[in-house]
């Protein structure tokens, strides 16, 4: 997807000169006549997909200094290139002073103008990812970092909006590797309770024996080993968000205790006789179907109920092939720079193997076979080939013609095969690391460990 470059310059002829040498670069020009203009379109839904700024500093109306100052005011990291047919130093020192990250003098020639472009937009992008990630840290990401192109979650997007101007509790439904935290966060990024704790309770990975005890606390002696009072998860995101993911995994005495601080905004630790009182925002997550699970009786209807108060489904992938190239792009660009090793590009065929392929792990199995092919193309161009093979790929199929079993084996034989070469491409490129070497082809540790034993692969194969 090519990127957006504004141009602002009052001259027909120049925004005309400089469009075209953008597009020539291979990215999109919008062009606008003045710094007004420019503003207006930063500050519409529209201008949400500028990526750099080209900025004539001599204009009638706001001209080049005036707008950078509104930009400041705007809190966008959109790197600006300022020029001017006046190169004077003072000139210069004042733009860079305010805010331009590179100054170029008219008429500039188009290789100048390439070289400014490229060094401005790897600034922005990096620039663009601190300040993600401290907006993370703060508890301030917005539904602005949200890329997507797609309708289903642009409509994720405006429930989120709507739930961020409220405090009632949300629920958050939608398989794993989604993005449910990150539009739990936007939610509380978007309130009145930014920048207050954003604390996360994963039901699913803590035993039921400790579940209680790290979500309320215990008191000194409540229990074998409690051997001061500790302060549980309702308490260290006072005044903020409580996540609590994978809701459904909660046992059901726990889910009991749950009820009342949604009920009456408080609770007991562990071992306690103190009722505290439990200031926070409750944001729920769940891949399962929780009705099957009412109706199985592992889940409690009524705090069902009070937690379902505000739902956002969030679709899989799978179900939003528009977003599959532009996440694509994006983890390439993030990744290849954290790294420190930048892919070429992804070549058309596996754009095309991308958008035929299901990915049932979704946002975060998309984000590992980009890190794994970014490992194995050498800074060179991804193809199909850097990607894990799926094994449904080599799922046999019977076709009843009396040699069914003979193309069973062979097919067999195939995936036996490729998997083999697959677990010791990832333990090769990870250098041994069980851990990264999982990572890079999107299972888990315990499932790499079976397919090691399996072959018979040992540490020093």
């Amino acid at each position: 997807m090519p990127t957006a470059i504004l141009i602002v310059d009052d001259d027909p002829i120049q925004r005309r000169l400089l469009s075209a040498a953008v597009e020539r670069l291979g990215h999109q020009a919008v062009a606008v006549d003045g710094g007004q203009a420019a503003l207006d379109l930063l500050n519409r839904q529209e201008g949400e997909a500028i990526a750099l700024i080209v900025l004539d500093l001599v204009m009638p109306d706001v001209d080049g200094m005036a707008a950078l100052a509104k930009l400041r005011e705007l809190d966008r990291s959109i790197p600006v290139i300022v020029q001017t047919a006046h190169g004077g130093i003072d000139t210069v020192v004042s733009a860079m002073r305010a805010g331009a990250v590179d100054f170029v003098v008219k008429p500039v020639s188009a290789e100048r103008l390439q070289v400014s472009i490229e060094n401005a937009l790897k600034l922005g992008a990096l620039e663009g990812e601190l300040a993600r990630m401290k907006r993370v840290a703060a508890g301030t990401l917005t539904f602005r970092e949200i890329l997507t192109h797609s309708p289903a979650m642009e409509r994720v997007i405006r429930l989120g909006q709507r739930a961020a101007a409220s405090q009632i509790p949300i629920l958050i439904e939608g398989e794993s590797g989604v993005g449910k935290e990150l539009i739990a966060r936007a939610i509380q990024g978007g309130g009145d309770r930014k920048s207050k704790p954003f604390v996360t309770v994963n039901c699913g990975a803590i035993p039921d024996n400790l579940v209680e005890s790290i979500l309320f606390g215990h008191e000194k002696g409540a229990f074998t080993g409690a051997i001061a009072n500790k302060i549980g998860r309702i308490e260290q995101a006072a005044g903020g968000t409580l996540f609590l993911d994978e809701i459904g995994e909660m046992s059901p005495l726990v889910q009991a205790k749950f009820l009342r601080v949604l009920e009456e905004r408080e609770f007991q630790r562990v071992g306690g006789t103190r009722t505290l009182k439990a200031d926070v925002r409750v944001i729920a997550a769940t891949n399962r179907d929780l009705a099957i699970a009412i109706s199985r009786q592992v889940f409690r209807e009524d705090l069902f109920y009070r937690l379902n108060v505000f739902q956002i489904p969030i679709a899989p992938l799978r179900r939003r092939p528009e977003d599959i190239l532009p996440l694509a792009d994006a983890f390439l660009e993030d990744l290849g720079r954290t790294m420190g090793r930048p892919a070429a590009g992804i070549s058309h065929d596996a754009r095309e193997w991308m958008l035929t392929y299901p990915w049932p792990g979704n946002v975060r199995e998309l984000r590992n076979a980009i890190e794994r092919a970014i490992l194995l193309c050498d800074g060179g161009l991804i193809t199909h080939d850097h990607f894990p093979v799926p094994l449904s790929e080599f799922e046999p199929s019977y076709s009843g013609n009396g040699h069914g079993g003979m193309a069973v084996v062979a097919e067999h034989t195939n995936l036996e095969a490729v998997e083999r070469d697959l677990v010791e491409s990832a333990l090769g490129q990870a250098k041994g690391n069980k851990s990264k070497a999982a990572r890079l082809l999107g299972i888990s540790r315990a499932q790499l460990y079976h397919r090691i034993e399996k072959h018979g692969l040992s540490d020093k194969d």
